[in-house]
């Protein structure tokens, strides 16, 4: 999972891309980028690490120009400790085009053997964003003739994108000296907002992978970007869009409104706020189905994305509600540093239970989701140990079965503990009293009731396993979990960034890419 953002605006955008990030830094917190335009050339700076982190007042000084893109990378393909896979990437032909993504494709081997054989065009990186990137600037490079790029070329090139590419995209593309470019994948299966900003200069644009952004940067939210469609924004601000797909249809990602989007924002026109209040709805009735006793005696959730399922299924019930846990917000990354190789980090550094509020009660747990099953189990034994009578673990997303192919780092199928185990298994294995699962169907209800019966289908793969871009077999599972098996896929030797990959892509803030 990644966040992106680009605008063209009539001032500087170097703050507002960084403060637009620090927005999204939820979404990635691996690597993260920003690239700006100034005429016809474009500044860069990128790096691993927090936003925070990467950016300082000597980087920010120099991303000049008046419109630009950012991300921040969560890895979900290629290598998640190498530097040269941090976005945007960058190519010099035709024009110059930067470029920015968030998603996974699934066709990206054959799309890196189909460039190098077909198009001429060397793909540096593991990274599926590199190969996107190339087969854009080869489909306008082979439209253009002279240094003259209009919106009709820039929409044909995507047209012809979406008919080579598949799998999950929302794009952010600066060409230099032309425009910004945003489109989606024909699913919409990863999101994409877009909003304006009126000044006395002109229409400002601002388009990002939620919509918190543009509240949080003083932008009116306008509409999302449509499955299949593309926008182009000239830099002097002339706006464009066209559907550049046959036959679109929208089946978002409903991880999205589980776990990744923040609660403020509004994902096709579904507020994740609302859609977390009817998961708990939803989760109470399986509850008092599963409890007919009911010997609860205080919901407690998982900080942080659990709050509003776990506040609406204690309303329906008539259950007390409390914040059980602190979570230290200031814990960034651990490291294994020497003589601690074989001690056990513990979900303690970043999570406490205040005691008294499980001392001497059966307590209901509510998590959005289960995984893998060790954090949960690590919780599970924590509240135990500060007295807990009964622990009952209620998860507001169903067992997650399957991998999730489409931009989500989700683990093999051997990692994911609900993968072959029946529920009370599940809760042995975590140490739970019971564990409670949402039913599919009774969240796909709750997502279709917060956008007003407008959207009845979404994209579930790691519940039901049925991938809808219908290319994921068995054979690329497990094609996929043997890369991310192997020991090589990463690094080459612990705490190493895998140096078979020459970063040709990094550019300081200092220095100009074209």
């Amino acid at each position: 999972m990644c966040g992106i953002v680009g605008v063209v605006a009539k001032t500087p955008v170097n703050q507002l891309l960084y403060d637009g990030l620090l927005v999204l830094q939820h979404r990635g917190q691996d690597a993260a980028g920003i690239v700006t335009a100034e005429g016809h050339m474009f500044h860069m700076h990128k790096g691993q690490g927090l936003v925070r982190d990467v950016f300082r007042t000597r980087n920010m000084r120099s991303l000049l120009g008046n419109a630009g893109i950012g991300h921040v990378r969560y890895p979900t393909a290629g290598s998640a400790s190498s530097l040269a896979e941090s976005q945007p990437f960058y190519v010099n032909s035709p024009f110059g085009i930067v470029l920015a993504h968030n998603g996974n494709l699934t066709n990206d081997k054959e799309l890196k053997d189909d460039m190098y054989r077909s198009d001429l065009r060397h793909i540096n990186t593991n990274s599926d964003s590199e190969a996107l990137l190339n087969v854009l600037a080869h489909e306008i490079s082979r439209r253009t003739q002279g240094p003259i790029l209009t919106p009709k070329i820039v929409f044909d090139a995507i047209e012809a994108v979406h008919s080579r590419v598949r799998g999950a995209y929302a794009v952010v593309a600066l060409i230099a000296g032309f425009g910004l470019v945003a489109f989606r994948d024909p699913h919409g299966i990863r999101p994409l907002s877009l909003g304006r900003h009126e000044t006395q200069e002109g229409t400002e644009y601002l388009v990002a992978s939620e919509s918190v952004v543009l509240d949080t940067m003083g932008f009116k939210f306008w509409r999302d970007i449509a499955p299949g469609e593309a926008v182009y924004v000239s830099f002097d601000g002339e706006f464009h869009n066209r559907q550049c797909h046959p036959s679109p249809k929208l089946v978002p990602c409903i991880f999205e409104h589980v776990y990744f989007a923040r609660p403020d924002s509004v994902i096709d026109g579904i507020s994740v706020h609302d859609a977390r209040l009817k998961m708990g709805e939803q989760l109470a009735s399986k509850v008092r189905e599963m409890v007919p006793e009911m010997d609860i005696d205080v919901v407690i959730p998982i900080p942080d994305t659990s709050r509003d399922s776990a506040l609406e299924l204690a309303n329906a019930l008539n259950l007390p509600y409390r914040e059980g846990f602190m979570k230290n917000r200031y814990i960034g990354r651990t490291f294994i540093m020497p003589g601690q190789a074989s001690r056990k980090k513990s979900v303690r550094q970043k999570l406490n239970p205040i005691a008294g509020e499980f001392r001497g009660k059966n307590v209901l747990l509510i998590d959005d989701s289960i995984v893998r099953g060790t954090t949960s189990k690590e919780i599970v034994q924590m509240v135990r140990d500060v007295g807990a009578k009964k622990v009952y673990l209620a998860s507001a997303a169903p067992p997650v079965m399957y991998p999730h192919v489409y931009g989500i780092d989700m683990p093999t199928r051997a990692e994911l503990i609900a993968t072959g185990r029946t529920h009370a298994e599940i809760a042995t294995e975590i140490g739970a009293d019971a564990v409670i699962y949402q039913d599919l169907s009774a969240l796909i209800q709750a997502c279709t009731d917060a956008s007003g019966g407008v959207i009845t289908e979404f994209e579930t793969s790691c519940f039901d396993g049925k991938y809808i871009t219908g290319d994921i077999t068995d054979a690329y599972l497990d094609a996929l979990e043997a890369k991310r098996l192997s020991p090589l896929s990463t690094k080459t030797k612990e705490g190493d960034a895998d140096s078979r990959v020459l970063d040709l892509n990094i550019g300081v803030a200092e220095q100009n890419l074209i």
